[in-house]
């Protein structure tokens, strides 16, 4: 393997009957994920989760806290500061509602997997320890869907600070695959006073990285990524701070990236418009020892 690129074995069965007209495309599920980032000597390093390797999907793969929207977020009135629903609308391309629903996803999933909270109790403060049992109780509570997300705040006394977030990129899984997520991709930087720490049950390993350090190890083939992950990275490169990347992310195009496949005789070319480097051609032979990445997945 010549770098972190993992390729589903299933992937030419399942395009070919895509082509063939015998494959249902799944609708994708809305979701989002957060790359936290903060400060060091050397510049700025990002959070990242390495996933269990006896998951059946991308296990050893790492990524960034991330998960689905929940549906009460759509319309759940939540205390809010920052940019306006209407202005995340806009960014991100979607509705009102559903604005609201994938920024708190993003602050939902970061706070379940990383035990990071972008919220605080007035529009310029941030909670500065979310440690304790009863934090703990909340988190656990979300993670179960018992608790709506908007409920946690207006308990807490607390304001979503969607100032915080920076809207990043947009990656929709392939249409062959069987689950599939629009997922949108955040930056953040970590609060004042607050860890993170793996609290996420699908997450071995947890690590902070510069973006240089892991683009590196995913070129030497070891570290295994998915391309929304290492094109992420690559584009967090040229930040000398964590506070000039969520400036930047005004600049960066949310044009949804999703993966196109064709046949070319016995031959499969995978390809994602926009990013060349994940272009595969893959053989007749399915489970073949080339082997690239999945933009399934949500990070």
């Amino acid at each position: 393997m010549s770098n972190g690129q993992w390729y589903p074995p299933e992937w030419p069965d399942r395009i070919r009957a895509l082509a063939g007209g015998e494959l249902t495309v799944a609708s994708p599920k809305r979701a989002a994920t957060v790359m936290l980032l903060r400060d060091m000597a050397g510049g700025p390093v990002v959070h990242m989760l390495r996933r269990r390797a006896s998951m059946a999907f991308a296990g050893g793969a790492y990524a960034y806290p991330g998960g689905g929207v929940d549906p009460r977020d759509d319309d759940h009135h939540v205390g809010w500061a920052g940019p306006s629903l209407d202005d995340w609308a806009v960014r991100l391309g979607v509705d009102p509602a559903s604005a609201q629903a994938i920024v708190c996803a993003a602050v939902r999933e970061t706070y379940e997997e990383a035990g990071v909270l972008l919220a605080g109790p007035t529009a310029g403060t941030v909670v500065g320890d979310t440690t304790g049992d009863d934090w703990e109780a909340d988190r656990r509570a979300l993670v179960a869907r018992e608790l709506s997300f908007a409920d946690f705040l207006r308990q807490r006394s607390l304001l979503l600070r969607s100032d915080l977030l920076g809207a990043w990129a947009r990656w929709i899984t392939p249409e062959f695959e069987p689950k599939r997520y629009d997922t949108w991709f955040f930056v953040a930087a970590l609060p004042a006073g607050q860890r993170t720490r793996n609290a996420s049950t699908e997450a071995d390993r947890t690590v902070w990285i510069s973006p240089a350090e892991a683009a590196a190890g995913y070129d030497r083939g070891e570290l295994l990524m998915m391309p929304p992950t290492i094109s992420t990275l690559r584009t967090l490169q040229p930040y000398a701070t964590a506070a000039e990347a969520l400036a930047g992310a005004a600049d960066q195009d949310l044009a949804p990236v999703l993966a196109r496949a064709r046949l070319e005789g016995d031959e499969l070319v995978l390809s994602w418009p926009g990013h060349e480097e994940f272009t595969k051609r893959v053989g007749n032979t399915t489970g073949s020892s080339d082997r690239t990445e999945s933009a399934g997945g949500t990070a």
